[in-house]
């Protein structure tokens, strides 16, 4: 509870430490022994409490918004499908109940586009941005949910500048992608119709959400290959997190400042200058691009590419999408199963932190197997990139894997259940299904149309765990104080 006390004619008025004036013993006692039992901690105004909070509350206005007569056509999507395709949108996930193009109208198109953007920026980011708007200061929880979610930098630095210019960049981007998606569908649809199309796939692959106003995705478009190169663009963009973003940027600003001045130039290469962070998530973003399309030209994809030149291509396409966004260029339900089983790894992985992606994130990856070369190895601690990793950072790194396998596992369990035999489809799609959403990609092997009502729910449950990721909910369900007792230490034979 807030500690925040207003004094008025020398009588305090509000709550504190041992409650409030005029409190009985009682209930002094009650409230101290719910807050010594963290129950209340969950529903506190923690930085976690407001992101669970606020992506909650925007799906579920999401839901009653698509529910509209004006959002559908011919009432063809009902409540659950309608809570469905708002968690997907806003948890930027992509997998859908309904035909986009067919069952929604352009009101409804447009939820979902705003759905996306306000999801893939952050429910916090736009709650901030209303609070710039109408002049009232951030609280220090607010903030602190921001920077958790967004910046993942102290609050000691700048909020205000930061936010502008993270705002602005990300404007810059989606326009720059629309204008040259635009250009490049002219030559097959409508002005007014490339236009709509090139903002909607604008967004949608900025954001890592992987929608489409096509019934059948990007397949219709997979021989546009300016539409596709842009998407990909825009999706690495998304992916590799707005503070790694922020500082390509700046960094790009000071390089065509210093050409411009002539003699002052950068002496490095590219990667000189960035932050240890910045350079780690380039890196395993890199190896995960290329190792990703090597190993899916070699397990093969659907058969439809007749030539080498467009299996490479269509399997770049798929390594990139595959990690977070969900756009296919191909019929996913056709490729082979060793090549589903790939794209499952690449969607556990996801993206990067503090960005639009799902997944246990390339920096938790990185960390991983750091800590298993030292462990196998004979170096006394992890290193990666020349530098030593803390011991906390080992230990949220090992909690994120440990909370995403189990969750998995469980919903690939649950799955089996309830839709294998009713469906007759294999474990590689279930599993495929599963990683998709907890990813927040949105690939399918046409297996979410089809799901239960138990397998629809268990979905949003898992987009919505995938977005917000599991330590964070964990954190804010376990919330408390730490334990005062210690019990004895007891010996176990492991391995």
């Amino acid at each position: 509870m807030s500690l925040r006390a207003e004094r008025a004619g020398g009588v305090t008025y509000g709550w504190s430490g041992a409650g409030w004036p005029g409190m009985s013993a009682r209930r002094r006692e009650g409230a101290a022994g719910w807050r010594a039992s963290g129950l209340g901690r969950p529903f506190s105004r923690s930085p976690q409490s407001l992101l669970v909070g606020g992506f909650a509350a925007l799906i579920l206005l999401g839901a009653l918004l698509l529910l509209l007569p004006v959002s559908q056509v011919g009432g063809r999507v009902g409540p659950l499908d309608a809570l469905f395709t708002s968690t997907s949108a806003v948890c930027v996930t992509g997998l859908v109940v309904a035909d986009t193009a067919e069952d929604f109208t352009v009101f409804g198109q447009v939820v979902i586009l705003i759905l996306i953007q306000a999801g893939g920026l952050g429910v916090m980011t736009f709650a901030a941005l209303l609070f710039r708007v109408l002049g009232r200061r951030l609280s220090l929880s607010t903030q602190a949910a921001l920077h958790d979610s967004f910046f993942q930098r102290d609050l000691a630095s700048d909020f205000g500048v930061v936010f502008r210019r993270i705002l602005a960049m990300v404007a810059g981007l989606e326009a720059a992608g629309a204008l040259i998606i635009f250009l490049s569908l002219l030559r097959t649809e409508t002005v007014g119709r490339a236009a709509y199309s090139a903002v909607f796939h604008s967004v949608s692959a900025f954001c890592n959400a992987g929608f489409s106003i096509y019934s059948k995705n990007l397949v219709e478009v997979r021989d546009n290959p300016v539409m596709l190169a842009t998407i990909m663009l825009l999706i690495v963009a998304g992916g590799l997190g707005h503070v790694v973003l922020r500082e390509l940027w700046e960094r790009l600003g000071r390089q065509v400042g210093g050409w411009r001045r002539g003699p002052r130039r950068l002496k490095s290469g590219v990667a000189d200058g960035l932050s240890y962070h910045a350079r780690v998530v380039l890196l395993l973003t890199t190896v995960l691009v290329v190792g990703g399309t090597v190993f899916i030209v070699l397990f093969g994809l659907t058969g439809d590419e007749p030539t080498v030149g467009g299996r490479v291509w269509h399997a770049l396409f798929q390594s990139v999408t595959a990690r977070t966004a969900g756009f296919n260029s191909v019929n996913i339900a056709a490729l082979p199963v060793a090549t589903l089983v790939l794209l499952s790894a690449l969607m556990f992985v996801g993206g990067s932190p503090a960005g639009c992606a799902g997944g246990v994130k390339t920096t938790s990856l990185a960390v991983y197997f750091a800590q298993l070369r030292a462990l196998l190895g004979r170096n006394s601690e992890p290193r990666l990139l020349g530098r030593s990793i803390s011991s906390d950072t080992i230990q949220r790194a090992g909690r994120v894997f440990v909370l995403a396998a189990t969750w998995n596992l469980l919903g690939i369990i649950l799955l089996s259940a309830t839709e294998a035999g009713p469906l007759g489809v294999n474990l590689e799609h279930l599993v495929f299904e599963q990683m998709s959403a907890f990813g927040t990609v949105g690939l399918s092997a046409d297996l979410t149309p089809r799901l239960s009502v138990f397998g629809k729910l268990w979905i949003i449950a898992t987009m919505f765990v995938g977005r917000l990721g599991p330590l964070t909910l964990a954190t804010w369900v376990a919330s408390g104080r730490a334990p005062r007792v210690r019990h004895p230490e007891g010996r176990l034979m492991i391995g």
